[in-house]
């Protein structure tokens, strides 16, 4: 088997992901959710996204569950990165999920998958704030969840695979105890198409992706305020054809005017209040673009 990733939108072949766990019985002021969870409505609401992933006919390989009261586990995407080859275990910014990082370790080690390097302290530095321009070129954001020193470990970590990073900060907005992540503004749907939200999005970044030929796509500004940035997180599980929360009919109508198939789950309880959408909930092993 031929694990890795270098794209955002190539056929997804193999995804990790976890179950709901502690998310279910978490408090919400302490973990920095918008409202105490519904655990029967979260719960069926995760059914719902594993329905989708799974008629995109990926092979969903779940983390194991244990009783370790890491609520934010459930969102794959952050702890982890997988590159040509195998996998980089981050280390979060956020202070309660630090200890995800070992969750993602003990997954590649159990299945043969190769763990190429790992981010240590002082450095941090989150999958969401990483996503692939190209396919040699990994866009990262610097800001609350994501510092100089963890890219700077993982610029060293990816070099050998002539992989560059191109690094761009994010701004203040809603501080330090909010989740702005790049991916928060940048949603890639195709190797040149991607959904954003340009009030926050790096000048820099957004002039790069018009001169590497994407079409960026601006999302309804109230639909991303309604859904707290939610209705931007979307997951290509093939080019054009992804996976959005429900209830954002301009971004879907956007999305569709672009030449894409929309799959929406309801996620009121699953995504918005706890920071994390489609892209969040997956960890992609294998595209089929390698």
């Amino acid at each position: 088997m031929s694990w890795g990733v270098n794209s955002m939108a190539g056929k997804l072949e193999k995804v990790a992901m976890r179950r709901p766990g502690a998310i279910l019985s978490a408090n919400a002021t302490e973990w920095h959710y918008a409202k105490e969870i519904d655990p029967h409505a979260l719960s069926s609401q995760y059914q719902a996204f594993i329905d989708a992933v799974e008629a995109s006919g990926a092979e969903i390989i779940y983390l194991p569950e244990h009783d370790d009261g890491l609520a934010d586990s459930i969102f794959t995407y952050d702890p982890s990165f997988m590159v040509p080859g195998g996998a980089v275990v981050l280390r979060p910014g956020k202070d309660l999920r630090i200890a995800e990082a070992k969750v993602h370790a003990d997954f590649y080690e159990s299945h043969g998958i190769p763990i190429l390097g790992s981010i240590e302290a002082p450095g941090k530095i989150e999958g969401g704030d990483c996503f692939w321009l190209d396919e040699t070129t990994i866009a990262v954001g610097r800001g609350f969840r994501t510092n100089t020193s963890g890219i700077e470990q993982l610029a060293t970590i990816v070099k050998p695979l002539e992989i560059e990073l191109a690094v761009f900060d994010l701004p203040y907005h809603l501080g330090p105890e909010a989740c702005l992540h790049l991916m928060s503004v940048v949603s890639p749907l195709d190797a040149d198409l991607a959904l954003v939200h340009p009030p926050l999005m790096p000048t820099a970044l957004y002039e790069l992706m018009l001169e590497k030929g994407y079409t960026l796509l601006a999302a309804p500004a109230e639909e991303f305020d309604a859904s707290l940035g939610l209705n931007l997180n979307v997951l290509a599980t093939s080019p054009r054809n992804v996976i959005a929360v429900d209830g954002f009919k301009g971004t879907v109508q956007l999305m569709r005017d672009a030449g894409c198939v929309v799959t929406t789950f309801v996620a009121d309880e699953l995504c918005i209040p706890c920071e994390g959408g489609p892209t969040c909930l997956t960890r992609p092993l294998v595209r089929s673009n390698l």
